[in-house]
C-alpha cells in the first residue's frame, strides 16, 4: 500500500489494536494493495474500487468498518482522494469530508 503520511498512517494504526480496529487496517490494506494492483494495470479506482472493496472482505466487515476505511484510505493513500470522490459520488454527495455509510437517517 502506497501510503502518502506514513508517520500519520501508523499512529492511527498503533491507535488500534484491538480485534475491531486492527480489522479496519487488515482490510485497508488489503484493499489498498488489490486497487493498486489493477491501477498499475492502467484501471481507474472509480472503476474498481466496488468490486475490490468485497474482494478485499475476507472478514466479513461491519459499515461502521467500511466508512472507517475509506476514510483512512482518503486521508492517507496515495490515490485517496480518488477513493473519496468515487465514495461520496455513491452517496450523491460531491463536497469536502467523507460520508459515513453506518449513518441511518430517518424522515
Amino acid at each position: 500500500m502506497k501510503v502518502k503520511d506514513n508517520e500519520v498512517y501508523e499512529d492511527w494504526k498503533s491507535k488500534n489494536k484491538n480485534p475491531y480496529g486492527s480489522g479496519i487496517f487488515e482490510y485497508v490494506e488489503r484493499w489498498a494493495n488489490l486497487m493498486e494492483t489493477e491501477i498499475a494495470k492502467g484501471a481507474k479506482v472509480k472503476d474498481i474500487a466496488e468490486k475490490l472493496s468485497h474482494e478485499a472482505d475476507t472478514e466479513g466487515i461491519t459499515g461502521y468498518m467500511y466508512g472507517a476505511s475509506v476514510s483512512v484510505l482518503s486521508q492517507c493513500w496515495e490515490h485517496g482522494d480518488e477513493l473519496r470522490k468515487w465514495h461520496n459520488k455513491e452517496y450523491e454527495y460531491e463536497g469536502e469530508g467523507t460520508v459515513n455509510p453506518a449513518i441511518l437517517t430517518i424522515k
